[in-house]
């Protein structure tokens, strides 16, 4: 089983490069986030000609979630996040796909920090993470994919030291992501790569891609029954220099 989180940028605009790269890497299971479209205008024809279902939480001009499962349509659990019901932002979406939980996020970026914005990413880390721990709790075989915005170590970014006050980078940031890890989880993507330099995200400024000046903030978080399964993890770097692409690639797992 294929599972993948990939931040579209706009599902509409980028829509011809996800429909060539559901057809050439043909995952089971896809989480993707920045849909940036209402949930009517959610290209729901086009996917499901690719031989997808799909469940979508969107948000004009910014935000949105979708959950996209091959072959079938994914049973959603949850809509949102919970912990706050004033939380309008279309940040979080669940589903029960082929047997495993999979939660689809895309966190807050936070900048600029301090401020407004970064207190609000802290707080809807501190939510995820309780949620987390409910999951981990309920002992089911789950999955939690996206964007988390966060860059968990120095390997994870190209020049830390350029970083050091970003909201993407900062202690307060890592030390939420380490704790989320501490409940249980498996970064799987470092679990099977512990020292290589791997980015899922390049800047469309300054040459990003070409000088592979990258960052990793597009994660799959593993609970222990699925991380017994973990066979594969990469990132399809290369789709990131297909004409009108996304600034991330898709980041991927493959499960026995």
């Amino acid at each position: 089983m294929k599972i993948a989180t990939y931040n579209v940028n706009g599902v509409n605009g980028r829509l011809p490069v996800l429909l060539r790269w559901l057809d050439e890497s043909k995952p089971d299971i896809v989480c993707l986030q920045e849909l940036k479209s209402p949930d009517e205008r959610f290209p729901v024809n086009a996917i499901e000609a690719a031989g997808y279902g799909a469940i979508w939480r969107g948000q004009k001009s910014w935000n949105g979630v979708a959950i996209l499962a091959r072959g079938t349509t994914p049973i959603e659990t949850r809509r949102g996040l919970p912990g706050d019901p004033d939380d309008l932002h279309s940040r979080y979406i669940e589903a029960a796909v082929a047997g495993i939980i999979i939660g689809c996020l895309y966190m807050p970026n936070g900048n600029p920090a301090p401020g407004p914005k970064f207190d609000y990413k802290l707080k809807w880390f501190d939510r995820l993470r309780r949620h987390a721990q409910d999951m981990l709790d309920s002992n089911l075989p789950v999955v939690l994919a996206g964007d988390y915005n966060v860059m968990p170590t120095d390997l994870d970014v190209y020049k830390p030291e350029r970083w050091a006050d970003d909201a993407l980078f900062r202690p307060e940031v890592r030390e939420a992501y380490r704790q989320t890890i501490k409940q249980g989880w498996t970064d799987a993507l470092r679990a099977l790569h512990p020292e290589e330099r791997i980015y899922t995200f390049w800047d469309y400024f300054r040459n990003a891609y070409g000088r592979d000046a990258g960052l990793r903030i597009d994660h799959l978080l593993l609970a222990p029954s699925v991380a017994k399964r973990l066979k594969a993890a990469g990132v399809d770097r290369h789709v990131r220099g297909w004409e009108k692409s996304s600034d991330h690639a898709p980041t991927w797992i493959v499960l026995e």
